[in-house]
């Protein structure tokens, strides 16, 4: 199972200041840097070089020989993408030797290769089909019968039709270098070789479909997708991803008014061009379990009604809470995980014209300062991550808060310039052996006493941090949910003691698992002077102290209001909060809106619309404003430009889209107190959680999905399995002992 392939040159956010060499590509003088290999250099030459083993971001395997050229001295055509180009080459690409050596290769590759392209999903995106239309024979001078494979197992996502495979083992370098789960490999040499997972069972890794993409023939397709629809029926809209924080770039394809399949689009900068498996298989999950109509509560059960009763029985419900008025109002409101900029924008203003403090859109209780925003995101970026030379994690496990991020720290640490990359992390461990993230050298402990450790110097990583010239703190919510301001106040600490802020460097970071936590913060939907925070919003709606509870997407609850309490939901799917709720009204989700969300490193970017909303529902903020305007307060905009001139007006920071902010924290932070220290005793007692207890079950749409609801029973199976292992080698171990 192991892969020899030669390490890669990948793509890297840094500068390139590699000395510069000279040859001659099909006669034209060529500069490149050194290191460079010579299939990069007809690239940028404006040659394209046929490949299939070849991924700009896999090492260089070199076992298809499709790319093979003709260098000058050579008495044989040598693969581009294994030879580094050297000054006063000269190469040619086009030559007869060329042509015949490709199609030599060609013939090969199809001796096995089935006659499956009318059926294939593949077709019309398979390089294979292009590259023999360019290089293909019309016949074949093979006789003998076809080598047949079985198809593997590879689980919910992955069809496997093996008879295909190439053995360019892309999927193979994937697994193992950029998902950081080797369990894709080769057995047998020659014509006996075949690609499996290990001992045929399901990929455990949470990036596994993106071997479907790498796939440069029809072996490994979508599961989930198949036999549904051909490349050019299907509508194409590029979005943002809300499934976690990052916001990476997705293309959405669309055909007869429903989502067939969402694909990663390339963003060197955020997602590279990976992507969840949650985020690429939520698609099935888009239009079941919809609100499709207003609901009322009568008589104990929900039955619909239309938008004017609805909102006229809203309306009512939020005069008579917001009564009073400040600390005293009996009106409150949560944002939940997936909601835009607009809608938390228009439901604060609501707020604000009720004089009602009590709001928040931190939904899993965590405490952390909001003043600056320096203070909740990540300062240094998701590709700063290559550059520090000791990483720690802090209440996140970003193999399930971003599992696109987590391939990027794997890949900084298998490619550690004085080995590998010292990582220290302080959280719960995963409860699954296959969920523990591979690249961790240091685990320090579970909560505040490891972070006392590090402050009195006692713990094994402080000499790291100490030396380290990046260091780089990565922070996630599960440290605020208990003792919040210690936990804050010793982050600083730590930032101030090691120097993690620094005048070239700044490396503290917040991580959100959350789309919609940063969008939040930034237009102020957070609790104001006196008002409650999500915890006492929902004891207060359970004890009935607050009268009427808006709930903007908010699912992630246990909430059991009490019988005084009024719940009006806003949002997509008949999820957890619309089983509690008085009256329901039905949202449109992100893929069928064109809305704003802020990552977390504060970039903003916007969704698009691929579809329209189904039925009677409607986008969250145009739901909110005429829940305003039945209730007589009115709002200033009417339209999404206006609304979109009122945010950039409260909140500056998004008037720019799709660039990263440059932030630098301020220590001690603004919000806290000038020598703020953390009480070290109540520190040492605090354990943190998880932020996300079910990867592909974290939010509505995921939770309507049966391909995901699929893939949480496997992982459930895994952990059942994994628990009976490790009980039944327990007694073996202490009768080993001495």
């Amino acid at each position: 199972m192991s892969d020899t392939s030669k390490p890669a040159a990948p793509k890297s956010p840094k500068s390139d200041a590699r000395p510069m060499v000279e040859l001659h590509v099909d006669g034209r003088a060529l500069r490149v840097p050194a290191g460079t290999t010579l299939l990069q250099a007809c690239e940028q030459s404006g040659v394209e070089i046929p490949r299939f083993c070849y991924h700009e971001r896999l090492s260089i395997a070199g076992n298809c020989r499709m790319c093979l050229v003709e260098l000058e001295g050579s008495a044989k055509p040598v693969a581009s993408c294994a030879e580094p180009a050297a000054n006063g080459q000269r190469v040619r690409t086009n030559s007869a030797m060329v042509q015949a050596a490709r199609k030599g290769v060609m013939e090969f590759l199809l001796i096995n290769h089935p006659l499956d392209c009318p059926i294939c999903d593949q077709g019309g995106e398979c390089d294979l089909q292009d590259q023999a239309l360019g290089f293909g024979l019309d016949h074949s001078r093979f006789a003998t019968s076809k080598r047949a494979v079985p198809d593997k197992n590879m689980g919910p996502l992955v069809k496997t039709i093996m008879t295909r495979c190439i053995h360019c083992t892309r999927c193979v370098r994937f697994a193992s270098e950029v998902a950081g789960v080797p369990e894709i490999g080769a057995i047998g040499r020659g014509e006996d070789m075949e690609i499996v997972s290990w001992l045929d069972q399901a990929l455990t890794s949470e990036l596994s479909g993106n071997v479907i993409d790498l796939c440069p023939v029809g072996a490994l397709t979508s599961k989930p997708y198949v036999f549904s629809a051909r490349p050019w029926e299907l509508s194409q809209t590029n979005s943002i991803d809300v499934m976690d924080g990052m916001g990476c770039h997705i293309r959405l394809d669309s055909r007869d008014g429903k989502i067939m399949r969402i694909l990663p689009r390339e963003h060197d900068e955020i997602n590279e061009e990976w992507l969840s498996d949650k985020a690429r298989f939520v698609w099935d999950g888009l239009t079941r379990q919809r609100l499709d109509q207003p609901w009322r509560r009568k008589g104990g059960r929900l039955e619909p009604c239309s938008w004017a009763d609805a909102l006229r029985l809203a309306a009512r419900a939020l005069t008579k809470a917001s009564a009073r008025k400040g600390r005293d109002s009996r009106l409150a409101a949560l944002a939940g995980d997936v909601a835009c900029v607009e809608s938390m924008k228009v439901l604060k203003d609501l707020m604000d014209a009720c004089a009602s403090p009590h709001l928040d859109c931190r939904q899993s209780g965590a405490l952390y300062p909001h003043q600056a925003r320096a203070q909740y995101v990540m300062t240094s970026g998701f590709a700063g991550i290559h550059a520090s030379d000791a990483l720690l994690l802090v209440g996140t496990n970003p193999r399930h808060d971003a599992a696109v991020l987590n391939a990027r720290i794997f890949q900084h640490w298998r490619r550690g310039e004085q080995g590998a990359t010292p990582i220290g992390f302080v959280g719960a461990p995963a409860d699954l052996p296959s969920a523990n993230l591979p690249y961790v050298s240091h685990e320090l402990g579970e909560g505040g006493e490891a972070l006392c450790a590090l402050l009195d110097g006692t713990s094994p990583f402080a000499p790291i941090l100490r030396a380290a010239a990046r260091p780089l703190l990565l922070v996630g919510e599960a440290a605020f949910h208990e003792a919040g301001e210690d936990v804050f106040a010793a982050l600083m600490e730590l930032v101030r003691r090691y120097k993690i802020q620094r005048p070239q460097w700044s490396g503290f970071n917040m991580l959100h698992h959350a789309a919609a936590r940063v969008g939040g913060l930034d237009v102020g939907f957070v609790p104001q002077s006196k008002g409650w925070a999500t915890k006492e919003i929902v004891a207060a709606a359970q004890s009935g102290r607050a009268h009427t509870l808006i709930l903007l997407g908010a699912d992630e609850l246990e909430l059991k209001p009490h019988a005084d309490c009024c719940v009006i939901y806003i949002g997509s799917h008949g999820d957890r909060g619309a089983q509690c709720a008085d009256l329901v009204l039905p949202g449109a989700t992100y893929a069928e809106k064109s809305a704003l969300y802020v990552n977390s490193e504060g970039r903003v970017q916007e969704t698009a619309a691929a579809l329209p909303p189904p039925g009677a529902a409607k986008e969250d903020w145009m739901i909110v404003r005429a829940l305003a305007e039945q209730a007589s307060v009115p709002l200033p905009y009417g339209t999404r430009a206006a609304l979109r001139a009122a945010i950039y007006a409260a909140a500056p920071a998004l008037r720019t889209h799709h660039e990263r902010p440059q932030l630098s924290l301020e220590v001690p932070a603004p919000g806290m107190k000038p020598g703020a220290k953390p009480n070290l005793a109540r520190l040492a007692g605090v354990r943190f959680g998880r932020n996300v207890s079910n990867f592909y079950l974290s939010n509505p749409m995921a939770r309507a999905s049966p391909v995901l609801g699929e893939c949480s029973r496997l992982a459930a199976k895994r952990r059942a399995s994994d628990k009976d292992i490790a009980q039944s080698a327990a007694p073996a171990a202490e009768e080993a002992a001495p």
